[in-house]
């Protein structure tokens, strides 16, 4: 038995943010039924797409049902009303005018289903400025301070980057509204027979990233750092940045004796680590000796292939770790102890690897059981178009 099994979820979202959260759901067995506009979700469109499929779609959309509804249409919009008359909760992530147009706001859908729990999940949250609504996720991790840190230290001609993938912003909303979501059904089951209605949700993708700032963002929020465009918190992360190794890249982060003294030996005491105090990490950060201890380090660290070296500097003490690329992934030893990457059959890609989720659960794990559906595949048993 799967861990949602018997709820039922309607999902209008057209985002990742608002797919990413019914995914989320659907993969832990609830039944999750995608509402898609003819012609389909724009999610359908995005690249990666091979043979006309989508990659992103098909990671998005597993395990969901698909009827296609024009929400424009009365029959169609009366069509959804009967579905979330049945269902526990209903998945958004559309801006507020789209909302109203289609009677389909907080008010509106709390006075038509009542016991209905409805989550929005949205760039900047619901009430903010029109313009902010249909901001990109590139917007959103910028304005939540994310940026400032990606990376840490960049050379003043060059912009800082996105962050980790191109819907960062949306899947950690999404995370967010999921639980937020889970919550909210969990409430309900444990409330007594008076108190048993639905709630709204209203999740902003920049508050949930301000809320996974890091430590140096913090200093500065609470005073204690100057608020600067400097990236350059050498106390807080000393030369830390990626190396290029024989057979790829390394990531190298160093702030105490310990780990100074760890890659020294790591090295074979190379005569240049002498001209460093051996407390320079916690002492001696400055950007001059950053910058003099990455010169003389790269070209040793450009000799070692990736794997070996950073399993000898971990065991030394010293935190280097391989930048993995996407191939790297599923030849990782622990990561296929796990089985995070599950393998399914799609009509269209074949036999795939899918990644999971990070948490295991022995009675109720997280499965793919069916691929992303396709487009209308459930009309005849929903009342779609």
């Amino acid at each position: 038995m799967s861990a949602l099994a018997g709820i039922t979820i309607v999902e209008i979202a057209e985002r990742p943010a608002g797919e990413y959260t019914g995914k989320l759901l659907a993969d832990f067995g609830a039944e999750v039924i995608k509402v898609e506009r003819p012609g389909g979700a724009p999610t359908r469109g995005m690249v990666p797409v091979k043979d006309g499929e989508s990659a992103l779609f098909a990671y998005l959309n597993t395990n969901k049902k698909s009827v296609v509804l024009d929400l424009d249409k009365a029959e169609d919009r009366a069509t959804l009303d009967r579905l979330l008359a049945r269902a526990n909760a209903l998945i958004d992530d559309h801006d507020d005018a789209w909302n109203v147009a289609r009677s389909l706001g907080s008010d509106d859908v709390a006075r038509a289903h009542p016991h209905l729990v409805h989550c929005i999940v949205t760039p900047f949250g619901q009430g903010a400025p029109a313009e902010w609504q249909a901001c990109r996720p590139i917007n959103v991790t910028m304005a939540s301070g994310w940026a400032y840190h990606s990376p840490s230290e960049t050379p003043d001609e060059k912009p800082p980057l996105k962050g980790p993938g191109r819907f960062f912003a949306d899947y950690e909303g999404a995370i967010d509204a999921a639980l937020c979501v889970l919550a909210s059904l969990h409430r309900q089951r444990k409330a007594g027979p008076n108190e048993r209605g639905g709630q709204f949700i209203d999740v902003s993708q920049d508050e949930a990233l301000i809320n996974r700032i890091d430590c140096v963002l913090d200093r500065m929020l609470a005073g204690e750092a100057e608020p600067s465009m400097e990236r350059t918190a050498y106390d807080m992360g000393g030369p830390q940045t990626s190396f290029a190794c024989k057979d790829g890249h390394v990531y190298l982060f160093m702030t105490t004796k310990a780990h100074w003294n760890g890659l020294c030996s790591l090295m074979g005491e190379p005569d240049w680590t002498r001209e460093f105090r051996e407390d320079w990490l916690e002492f001696d950060c400055t950007r001059d000796n950053v910058k003099k201890f990455r010169d003389l380090f790269r070209p040793w660290i450009a000799e070692q292939e990736k794997l070996p070296v950073t399993e000898a500097a971990q065991k030394a003490g010293v935190a280097m770790v391989p930048v993995n690329t996407a191939a790297d992934l599923p030849k990782n030893e622990q990561i296929a102890h796990r089985g995070f990457f599950q393998e399914g059959e799609h009509p269209v890609f074949g036999t795939v690897s899918y990644p999971t989720a990070c948490y295991k659960m022995s009675a109720t794990p997280v499965r793919i059981a069916s691929p992303a559906p396709a487009l209308g595949a459930d009309n005849s048993e929903l009342g779609g178009e």
